[in-house]
């Protein structure tokens, strides 16, 4: 399987959208989750289990991509966070991007690939109840600099920053009609973002040659813009 984008987390949500965008885009797809993919494409394999734990003979000779999905979304008053919760927000979402990027670094590099981590517009903006998952994903901000200095300029290393976008992850936050539109209110798109507009600036930054160390909002403008 030569040539193939290895994606993290691509049973649900953004990541699936990029799995079938890509697919679709005739690239081979190497997917990983924890739980079984209940979909299918002739160019797709799919593994399920922890990146941790496969099989170094499993993983591509020559990846042109490699894309981190998993996340978390824990929202809570500063005061309320116990140290539990910043060390599983930091595991899932740094220490755990850092360790799949090991794992595949021999690989990348030998297809001069591109890798796409992902943060959250929390972190540039800053937002109240945000303070653990904004630190991780700092570290991924930081961590995606670092490896588009240190791997260029074979690999380019990319970090899309999104706003709240819907998916199984977020569905406690839209959970009904009048949470939905007091989301979409807040952002000045009036709208909250799908699986979609995250995949599609995946592809542009997996197929693009000359784009690497930034940190890339999809935000429905609320990184820059005010209501």
């Amino acid at each position: 399987m030569e040539h193939t984008i290895l994606i993290v987390g691509h049973r649900t949500g953004i990541g699936r959208s990029i799995a079938e965008l890509m697919l679709n885009s005739g690239h081979n797809v190497l997917g990983i989750s924890r739980e079984a993919c209940d979909y299918s494409h002739e160019n797709l394999t799919s593994l399920t289990c922890n990146i941790a734990e496969i099989d170094d003979s499993l993983i591509p000779e020559n990846l042109s991509g490699f894309v981190y999905c998993p996340g978390t979304i824990n929202l809570k008053p500063f005061r309320s966070l116990k140290v539990q919760d910043f060390q599983n927000d930091f595991e899932i979402n740094a220490l755990g991007a850092a360790s799949a990027l090991q794992k595949v670094e021999r690989s990348i590099k030998s297809g001069k690939g591109s890798v796409i981590l992902f943060s959250t517009v929390a972190v540039g903006q800053g937002m109240p109840f945000h303070a653990s998952v904004a630190m991780a994903k700092g570290a991924v901000e930081g961590l995606g600099k670092s490896l588009a200095a240190e791997w260029a300029p074979n690999v380019r290393v990319n970090v899309i920053a999104p706003s709240l976008t819907d998916t199984p992850m977020a569905s406690k936050l839209l959970g009904n009609e009048s949470r939905r539109e007091a989301s979409e209110q807040r952002h000045p798109l009036k709208s909250v973002g799908e699986p979609i507009d995250i995949a599609q600036m995946a592809k542009v930054l997996l197929e693009s040659k000359w784009i690497s160390g930034e940190i890339i909002g999809v935000n429905g403008g609320m990184g820059h813009i005010r209501n």
